[in-house]
C-alpha cells in the first residue's frame, strides 16, 4: 500500500517521480499528490525546488531564499503547508494513487505530507514516495511493516504499482 524509493544522487529521487507521475496520468489515471521539480543549481549552488500539484495549476515554489553564504534549510514551510493542502484538495477514494515528492524532515516532525498519506492510506489509494537513507528510521517507525522499499526505476515502480492494484480488486 505504501511504496517508497531511495536514491543518494541528487535530484534522481525527484526525476524518477516525475517521469512515473508523467507516465500514470498519461494512462488515464487518477493520480494526486506532487511531484518536485529543482530548476537551476549545480553541484555547488542551490537549485529552486518546486512543487508541481496534480490538478492545481501553478506550481508552487517551497524554497527560500536565505542569502549568500547561509548554509540552513531552504525550505519554505509555509509553501510547503500551502502544497499540502492543494494537495489534499485532490485526494478522494476515487483516487488511484498518491504521489508524494518525499518524506523528509517536515513529515518526520509531523507535517509536510505526513498527515496526506495517512488519509490515503485509510481511503486505501496507493502512496509512492521517496525516503533519504539518513530518514528511513522515522519513516519506518512511522508506517511500520505497511511500507514496501521499491528499486529505483521505472519497471520496479510499474510491478509494485500493478500489484497493489490487484491488491484493491
Amino acid at each position: 500500500m505504501l511504496g517508497y524509493i531511495s536514491d543518494d544522487a541528487r535530484g534522481a529521487s525527484d526525476k524518477l517521480l516525475f517521469q512515473m507521475a508523467d507516465r500514470f496520468r498519461k494512462d488515464g489515471l487518477n493520480v494526486a499528490g506532487a511531484v518536485q521539480e529543482n530548476i537551476g543549481g549545480d553541484e555547488v549552488t542551490a537549485c529552486d525546488m518546486v512543487l508541481r500539484i496534480f490538478g492545481h495549476s501553478d506550481p508552487i515554489t517551497i524554497s527560500q531564499n536565505l542569502g549568500p553564504g547561509a548554509t540552513g534549510c531552504r525550505l519554505d514551510p509555509d509553501a510547503l503547508e500551502r502544497a499540502v493542502g492543494f494537495a489534499s484538495a485532490q485526494l478522494s477514494d476515487d483516487t488511484d494513487l498518491l504521489i508524494v515528492n518525499k518524506f523528509g524532515k517536515q513529515e518526520m516532525e509531523g507535517g509536510g505530507f505526513r498527515q496526506l498519506i495517512g488519509e490515503a492510506m485509510t481511503l486505501g489509494v496507493p502512496v509512492l514516495t521517496a525516503i533519504r537513507p539518513s530518514y528511513l528510521e522515522v519513516f519506518t517507525s512511522f508506517t511500520g511493516d505497511l511500507a514496501e522499499e521499491i528499486k529505483a526505476e521505472p519497471s520496479a515502480i510499474n510491478a509494485w504499482f500493478d500489484a497493489q492494484r490487484m491488491e484493491t480488486f
